[in-house]
């Protein structure tokens, strides 16, 4: 049974439904917008907080003499509080006022150095832990975004700049298009040439987001070229670019990934207090880092694979849009709306998992959209629990110098294979975490697996339900990211473990040993699977696929991955994942797999370039349809050679074909040339020895 104490590490303990957004100050002041479940209507609310921290020791405060005292003492201007069990970061420290508490912390360390401190980072993680103001009141208070609303309660707007070039010191906007949350497009357009009209149509833009008022901003690649290009030309030329709910204009934050610096050089994003802007490329990238199957991850290739974007799509390339404007406005207007309706889907299909992890962590939605796993949505929910427990946190630590081992990557046969089945081992490493109980020495509370436990059990839970929803439906539509959202999080508990130095928790000993035991399970897995007559292709941590003896039904298939399932550790799930046609299977994870009706998967950087060019992806595709179904001399003849640009390209045969980048190596193949493996291990096939092992 989940106790309360597991649950609120989950949830929280505040049940206030329906926070879109959360905005707070060092003054201890947060400003809170809801939208109330069922009637949508928003609502903005103040409440107070006292700013807090979590130092090392007190050193840096001893100067305060009186001003400074335990918790509860009524003179002292900055109080402590001890936190329990053996971790180094132990005193709780709050004011009213957070920037005289991070002014006395620094007065007192320069003293103590006898150099000037500027910044709490200049202290190190391992002496000071220190949150943004927003999350300090929701880690405080309890509070997660979105309860109680479903993703399309949101209100959700898209705009999308056109401009005469990309630098924005000497190019301009000439139109922007807009979509509202209730679907509706327009597209707004410079009234003249000139810095006149560019500014009207800026400020008919903020004009329009104010009177809309949503929830969410955005667009894709919005914080790599819309916002820093926006951003620059109302400096330009002095318009106020007030696209939050509160103040003058847009702030700025560190960020994983942000096209611009400060003048710290550090990588930061633009944020416009009360709305939260999303940028769909990071969804994209977490997708495709998941599946590996998108061509590249520009708006319109997504939105195509996705099943987005209609066969009437408005193509235009971006360095004619102007010119295309200047003799044809409407093309150029149903170009723009495109980009946004598109944005509106990819948004809905691939960012429900993040909306689903601010019903989680104590983080504002666009924090958690672009955040890694470990680092941005495991450690604050440990964070979370610590402080709610009143427990001492450890700080960063290097390792002892033991180096990890890594996971095990088997590669069995190289070529083509018929009657392919995938076994997929459903998130192994934390599997074995919660099957043997392996978590950090250094998590007292033993708060790590327990969040495991309970998020593969929300799950499980949420995979359920949403197989029970009707197709299509808000309902299903939840469920999905939720399930989406729990998956990203512990399959991340490994690497969380694994990071050495860069996760809090982090034990490359307890990493090792979770190694170790998928080592002995995918070696279990291989010789049962062996042994009952398959013919072994690859296998790694996601599963293992192989070939099945001619005959063979699907019935078959199935029988052989439950009679090895059923052998496997407790928690340990082998599923029969699916079967193809047909698999080239190259080097390790990367392959292709010619599904029964004729439909191509490619996987691997072997296979797939965002370089690419469509002649050269078509190319690929027809050639290895032809080589999985043996048809070698039907191979494309007659295609223009990617050396040099395509004007110039000179016809080669296919067979002699030497291309760039991901063709070269399906034409090495064609030719007999191709290289599966730097290393070459023979023995026993019915002992499972490989072509190549990666470690």
């Amino acid at each position: 049974m989940v106790s309360q104490r597991e649950d609120e590490w989950v949830w929280g303990w505040d049940s206030t439904p329906g926070i879109v957004s959360v905005w707070a100050d060092l003054n201890g002041r947060a400003s809170v917008w809801r939208r109330i479940p069922g009637t949508r209507e928003l609502v903005r609310e103040e409440a107070g907080f006292r700013p807090w921290l979590v130092l090392d020791g007190l050193d840096d405060l001893q100067h305060l003499g009186d001003r400074l005292g335990p918790e509860g003492c009524q003179k002292a201007q900055i109080t402590y509080r001890e936190l329990d069990g053996p971790g180094s970061l132990r005193y709780l420290v709050s004011a009213e006022d957070g920037r005289a508490l991070i002014t006395a912390i620094l007065d007192g360390a320069t003293r103590r150095l006898g150099r000037r401190v500027p910044h709490l980072r200049d202290l190190g993680k391992e002496t000071v832990l220190a949150l943004a103001p927003e999350e300090q009141y929701l880690v405080a208070s309890g509070r997660t975004c979105f309860r109680d609303l479903s993703f399309d309660d949101l209100h959700r707007m898209q705009f999308d700049l056109e401009t005469t070039g990309l630098n924005p010191e000497r190019d301009r906007i000439f139109m922007i298009a807009v979509r509202h949350p209730s679907g509706t497009t327009s597209t707004l357009e410079a009234p003249s040439d000139g810095n006149a009209g560019e500014a009207a149509l800026i400020r008919e833009l903020i004009s329009q987001v104010k009177v809309v008022d949503p929830d969410v901003i955005e667009n894709h690649n919005l914080h790599g070229f819309d916002l820093p290009f926006l951003a620059r030309r109302a400096q330009i030329l002095g318009v106020p670019l007030a696209l939050g709910r509160i103040g003058p204009g847009l702030r700025v934050r560190a960020a994983r990934r942000g096209p611009a610096e400060d003048s710290e050089g550090r990588r930061v994003r633009y944020v416009a207090p009360g709305r939260e802007l999303i940028d769909t490329l990071d969804a994209v990238l977490r997708y495709d880092f998941a599946t590996r199957e998108l061509p590249n991850h520009g708006l319109k290739a997504v939105a195509r694979h996705l099943g987005i974007s209609g066969p009437d799509r408005e193509q235009i390339r971006g360095d004619q849009i102007y010119a295309v404007y200047r003799r044809d406005v409407e093309r150029v207007r149903r170009y723009a709306i495109a980009d946004v309706n598109e944005v509106a889907g990819v948004a809905r299909l691939l960012g429900g998992a993040a909306f689903a992890l601010a019903q989680i962590a104590p983080r504002r939605y666009e924090r958690l959209a672009d955040a890694g796993a470990a680092t941005g949505v495991i450690d604050p929910l440990l964070v979370r629990a610590y402080v709610r427990a009143g427990m001492a946190l450890p700080a960063h630590q290097a390792g002892d110098g033991t180096p990890h081992s890594g996971a095990a990557l088997y590669l069995f046969a190289a070529g083509v294979a018929h009657r392919v089945v995938k076994a997929d081992v459903a998130s192994l490493y934390p599997s074995l975490m919660r099957a043997y109980r392996i978590g950090p020495s250094r998590d007292h509370l033993g708060a790590l697996l327990a969040l495991v436990d309970r998020l593969v059990e929300l799950r499980l839970a949420a995979k359920a339900n949403a197989r029970q929803a009707p197709r299509e439906s808000v309902e299903r539509y939840g469920h999905e990211a939720m399930s989406a959202a729990m998956k990203l999080v512990v399959n991340s508990a490994y690497g969380y473990l694994a990071a050495g130095g860069l996760t809090r928790f982090a034990d490359v000993h307890a990493a090792n040993e979770v190694t170790r035991r998928g080592r002995e399970t995918l070696g279990l897995m291989c010789r049962e699977l062996a042994g009952r007559g398959v013919t072994l292709l690859e296998a790694d941590t996601d599963g293992v696929y192989f070939a099945v003896p001619e005959g063979w039904t699907e019935a078959d298939e199935r029988r052989v991955v439950s009679e090895v399932a059923a052998m496997l550790p407790p928690l340990v799930q082998l599923e029969f994942e699916g079967r193809y046609a047909a698999m080239l299977s190259h080097e390790p994870k990367n392959y292709a797999l010619l599904r029964y009706d004729g439909s191509l998967i490619l996987h691997g950087v072997a296979f797939r370039s965002s370089r690419a060019e469509p002649f050269g992806e078509a190319f690929l595709r027809k050639a290895i349809t032809h080589l999985l179904a043996g048809d070698v001399p039907g191979c494309p003849r007659g295609i223009p050679c990617c050396v040099g640009s395509p004007s110039a390209a000179r016809v080669a045969d296919a067979r002699r074909f030497i291309p760039c980048t991901a063709h070269q190596n399906t034409c090495r193949i064609l030719r007999g040339s191709a290289k599966p493996s730097r290393t070459t291990v023979r023995g026993d096939a019915g002992k499972w020895s490989c072509i190549a092992e990666r470690q």
